[in-house]
């Protein structure tokens, strides 16, 4: 999910009263929801599209989950005990318990990978033990229904709280409550979708149902023929028709990629990540390999690569 995401849901936690529990605990809770996205440094080093077999991968697996909170837990307690020597510590503030601190850490970056699990794009939550994907396609990567609910909860308990209401972290419980139901409910209906489209058109496997932003019960479905994926004409509202291309592109046939991935390192790091591949004809006649996932040109060329050196073999029309 984005990080304002990551970083409510890092807030909403402590304002459950997790906060309590000791000094530091909220900068603990939302910048550890945020912490495994330090892969996004990648940027800097990675060209084109290498940056994808990176990103949502060992800093997102079990080692980077124990290690980076130990991390941020230490520079929190150095820099508590910094302020203290200069005698800046905030006296209402709690005493920090490093065993603590390093909890809210813990559960605030293990929070990350649920929450990032939930869409199409899918995370590595083995790595470096395996380099499975795994994908929730149950909540788009921008939310705002999810940023609303968290948003309130969170207000609504700080307001509480500055009143010297006893029960000022009740809000922030109900809304944690409510943003598990609207999880539940998504993902629900994602099922839901695959299955009837699957028995609409005989399928036993090769449906992705695609969830929509703003129109959260709506959901893209991606069909999968002769090995390339199709973006159905209609959404799941409407009726599913046989096969239908949305797309505007010449698909081809899957190339044998093996060879040219041994010297490419854009093209291997494009494979690892790919999930739902498009090969398009491009107008020499080559290849630019997408993934029907993300078509949308306004994403640009982040998702997609060209292929000058092989030759598009045309499918016949669906």
């Amino acid at each position: 999910m984005d990080n304002l995401t990551h970083s409510l849901v890092g807030a909403v936690l402590g304002q459950a009263g997790l906060k309590r529990t000791t000094g530091l605990a909220m900068p603990a809770l939302i910048i550890g929801a945020n912490l495994p996205d330090v892969d996004a440094a990648c940027f800097f080093w990675l060209e084109g599209t290498e940056h994808l077999a990176f990103r949502r991968g060992i800093t997102h697996g079990p080692p980077a989950l124990v290690l980076l909170p130990l991390v941020l837990a230490g520079l929190l307690w150095a820099f508590d005990r910094w302020q203290t020597k200069r005698g800046t510590r905030p006296e209402g503030r709690l005493p920090v318990r490093f065993g603590w601190l390093y909890a809210m850490a813990f559960i605030g970056c293990l929070s990350h990978p649920f929450f990032d699990w939930l869409n199409v794009y899918g995370i590595r939550l083995l790595e470096p033990f395996s380099s499975q994907w795994f994908y929730g396609d149950t909540l788009f990567i921008v939310d705002p229904w999810l940023w609303a609910m968290l948003v309130a909860s969170v207000w609504v308990s700080r307001r509480r709280e500055k009143a010297g209401a006893a029960k000022w972290a009740r809000p922030a419980r109900v809304g944690i409550v409510a943003v598990l139901a609207y999880i539940g409910v998504n993902w629900a209906i994602t099922q839901h979708v695959v299955r009837e489209t699957q028995e609409s058109l005989g399928l036993s496997e090769g449906v992705i149902a695609n969830p929509r932003p703003i129109i959260f019960f709506d959901r893209e479905v991606l069909i999968r023929d002769n090995g390339v994926w199709w973006l159905t004409l209609e959404s799941s509202t409407n009726q599913i028709g046989e096969f239908p291309n949305k797309l505007s592109v010449v698909p081809c046939r899957i190339p044998d990629l093996s060879q040219e991935r041994l010297t490419n390192s854009e093209l291997d790091a494009f494979l690892i990540w790919l999930r739902a591949p498009l090969p398009e004809r491009a107008e020499d006649g080559s290849v630019i390999l997408r993934d029907a996932r993300f078509i949308d040109p306004r994403v640009g060329d982040r998702f997609s690569l060209a292929l000058p050196d092989v030759r598009c073999e045309e499918l016949p029309s669906p």
